[in-house]
């Protein structure tokens, strides 16, 4: 019998069934099948639904067939209880579109299931007969879009098990034969909880200062928002302000991406796991679930352990540790430990499923799906054509965001799948709309069956973070983390909120003022440890602040930097014997000394000096790009021209200058004016850089001293750190100048980077 699975020996009325017969029930968890085939492991909704399950998410392709061998206790009729639901019944539409069969030694029951109900429960799959003995279970989608199946119990009796709560967690113990109490690890110096940015970050950091770390990561693959599985870009300026050497760790894992959603290879989940697991003091449990904490006794608030959930196996195991850090982005940990906490349950930032569309060869029908939402042209934002690939035709950018009004964690799984029928239903009207002549070849390649939340527990420390502190440039004695995004938060967007008023599923984001993007405004470090519980850190998007503060911060680039603060921190706690409190208290400077150090830093032990590997290059402290102040001449940065017109940031496409550049579509009416005056009478060179792209303009128009140039920027520019050369002018002394880059008739996005003058001698 597979080692995943375990049968019942024994079942008390009390759990919700009674053996008529010596024969023990025999119960399988779905996510432990030994071959999920096409299924993807779901482990989102875990608080709400009590597991994690299998989801067919083949993007109305049916997926391969998942499958697993179980042993029979005894030949004879056997009871088969299918826990599922009919994922689309909760707005009592029609179609359930997540049929699926359970098929058993090779023969499919009568029964479909994922046909009834609209919450989780147990549809029964009637009596069969088996054989004593190995039989084969598999799970075969009938439709591809998002069926799901928690687990499958058989039973010599119809009653099925406990539907949910604390009955059924009790039953799924009892069934896997699992230990009371779930066995400990040796003692940790800290246990991070989550592994997307901010606890990478956190691990990373603190196992190079020579601690004993855990990562816990509910998920197959680090990154979180910026794995592949949601393809958020990471953004948020790192190397800079007033510690710039923090930030390296994070430029270490950062995605490559040029925009959101990228190409799965474009987020490097393999080399985020490379580069976790080459460092020696981390030990890095994947398909971890952090659900419970066991506290110290007394009445001081101290987490003695995490107990996580393997998502697989369904075994659980604690993690003791002197320190914990919270970054699962929902203030989990923190939550469960008694700290405090605000939590918008209406009006907050919701959830995003992004997506993009493929164009093949021959047509490509799409049979209208009845359970997806009746949407018609206008009725959502026609998809854009991608900045990053030639193999993608349009996308679903981050504001196919849903979930507003909803409650951020009880109700995710409903707002995913609002969400999935959205942009289904916008499918449908692209493909059998007015416009299908346009898209008859085109597929629906991806779409995030994992979602990209944004807002839900602000777990609070000694300083809660304001907008205000932001915007009026607050001083703190322990600023550090550079936050360079402006104040963004995301509202319904109310032109596409008609239909459906009370959810809609497309945003807008609404930037406040105030943040200095060159430099950052440097988040306090009390930001990053709970004011209640003594051991614990946080770091992300569940960090001491505001809703209105969460608009900068939260962006991943900045959470990857809190990360590698609270793992300096982390090391002073131990060192010192302290709390992360005690740090703030009596050890402030020596924190800050950390802050100064390179990423790349590294100590043998706890009492062994750091070391700077031999090679380690010296970084630009201005940003990822080529520092201006560097280059020869006067450089004018995309940051100092007077911009018209939408321009969008990016900093995917290397070799750019300063902090990043801008693009502006074609024919949009953008434009950019660089003003400068020559110190004094003489020739010039005037040199515009661009990094080249194929989607790039091919003849942007550019205006100087009474010329117009036009620039082919999908091709590289000819010159030194990827400046194209305008030619020689003679400029007079004092003489404002002014160069202008436009985008009519640009033949493709055009591409703004820097200005350079050259005084020729």
């Amino acid at each position: 019998m597979n080692s995943v699975f375990r049968k019942c020996l024994s079942l008390l009325p009390v759990l919700g069934l009674a053996a008529s017969s010596g024969a023990a029930p025999v119960f399988v968890e779905a996510e432990s099948f030994a071959q999920p085939g096409g299924w993807m492991l779901d482990t989102q909704f875990v608080e709400i639904m009590g597991s994690p399950y299998l989801l067919a998410h083949g993007m109305g392709r049916p997926v391969a067939d998942a499958t697993t061998t179980v042993k029979i206790p005894e030949a004879g009729s056997w009871h088969v209880h299918v826990r599922t639901k009919d994922w689309v019944a909760a707005w009592k539409a029609p179609g359930a579109p997540g049929r699926f069969q359970l098929v058993v030694n090779g023969k499919p029951l009568e029964t479909t299931f994922g046909t009834t109900g609209a919450d989780w429960h147990w549809q029964s799959g009637g009596a069969i007969q088996l054989p004593a003995g190995e039989v084969t279970l598999a799970l075969h989608d009938l439709t591809g879009f998002d069926g799901r199946c928690d687990a499958i119990c058989l039973t010599q009796d119809a009653t099925p098990p406990p539907a949910a709560g604390e009955a059924l967690l009790a039953f799924r113990k009892k069934a896997l034969g699992l230990p009371a109490a779930a066995p400990e690890t040796k003692e940790y110096d800290l246990v991070v909880c989550g592994g997307g940015y901010s606890g990478m970050g956190a691990a990373i950091s603190a196992a190079r200062q020579g601690l004993k770390v855990a990562l816990l990561q509910n998920r197959p693959v680090l990154g979180g928002n910026g794995s592949s599985e949601i393809r958020v870009w990471a953004q948020g300026g790192t190397r800079r302000g007033l510690y710039p050497n923090l930030g390296e760790i994070v430029d270490e894992f950062a995605d490559r991406a040029t925009n959101s959603p990228g190409l799965a290879d474009e987020y490097g989940d393999a080399l985020k796991e490379k580069l976790v697991r080459s460092e020696k003091n981390i030990d890095l449990f994947l398909n971890h679930h952090a659900r419970s904490v066991e506290m110290e006794p007394g009445e001081r608030k101290v987490i003695r352990s995490v107990t996580a959930l393997d998502t697989k196996s369904g075994s659980e195991t604690r993690f003791r540790a002197k320190l914990f850090s919270d970054c699962t982005g929902h203030g989990t940990i923190g939550a469960l430990a008694g700290a405090s906490f605000t939590m918008l349950e209406k009006g907050h930032m919701g959830m995003s499923n992004m997506w993009y569309l493929t164009e093949g060869e021959k047509a490509a029908p799409f049979a209208k799906p009845e359970w997806a939402l009746p949407l018609e042209m206008g009725d959502f934002p026609p998809p854009k054509k991608s900045e990053k690939s030639p193999t993608v035709f349009q996308k679903g950018e981050w504001f196919w965001e849903g979930g507003f009004d909803k409650h951020p964690i009880n109700d995710l799984e409903l707002v995913r799948d609002w969400n999935l029928r959205a942009v289904f239903g916008a499918f449908n009207a692209l493909k059998n709309g007015p416009e299908a002549a346009k898209y008859e070849k085109t597929n629906i390649e991806w779409v995030a069956g994992i979602g990209g939340t944004r807002e839900s527990r602000l777990l609070q420390g000694d300083v809660v973070l304001q907008d205000t502190d932001i915007i009026q440039k607050k001083e703190f004695p322990d600023g550090c983390v550079p936050t360079t995004w402006d104040l963004d938060l995301h509202y319904p967007k109310e032109q596409f909120a008609k239909k459906f008023p009370e959810a809609p599923f497309i945003s807008m984001a609404k930037f406040g003022k105030g943040v200095d993007r060159q430099n950052g405004y440097p988040v306090p470090y009390r930001c990053f440890y709970s004011k209640d519980v003594e051991n614990l850190f946080m770091a992300g998007r569940c960090l001491s602040a505001t809703h209105e503060a969460l608009g900068t911060v939260r962006v991943m680039k900045t959470c990857g930097m809190m990360g590698e603060v609270v793992g300096k921190a982390a090391y002073l706690c131990i060192k010192e014997k302290t709390s992360p409190r005690g740090v703030y208290q009596s050890h402030l400077e020596k924190l800050k000394d950390l802050f100064r150090q390179p990423g790349s830093a590294r100590r043998d032990s706890l009492d062994a000096p750091l070391v700077v590997p031999p090679g380690t290059p010296e970084l630009p402290h201005t940003g990822s790009g080529l520092d201006p102040k560097k280059l020869e001449g006067l450089v004018l940065d995309d940051t100092a021209a007077k911009l018209t017109g939408s321009w969008t940031e990016g900093t995917g496409l290397k070799g750019y200058i300063g902090l990043g550049y801008r693009y502006a579509s074609a024919g949009s009416g953008a434009s950019a004016r660089f003003e400068f005056t020559p110190p004094k009478a003489g020739t010039y060179e005037v040199r515009v850089a661009w990094q080249p792209h194929v989607n790039r303009a091919t003849a942007a128009p550019v205006e100087l001293a009474g010329k117009t140039f036009t620039l082919d920027q999908t091709k590289p520019a000819e010159l030194k750190d990827g400046f194209h050369s305008l030619g020689r002018f003679d400029f007079p002394a004092g003489t404002p100048q002014v160069l202008t880059l436009g985008t009519a008739k640009a033949g493709g996005a055009v591409h703004l980077d820097a200005v350079q003058v050259v005084e020729v001698k």
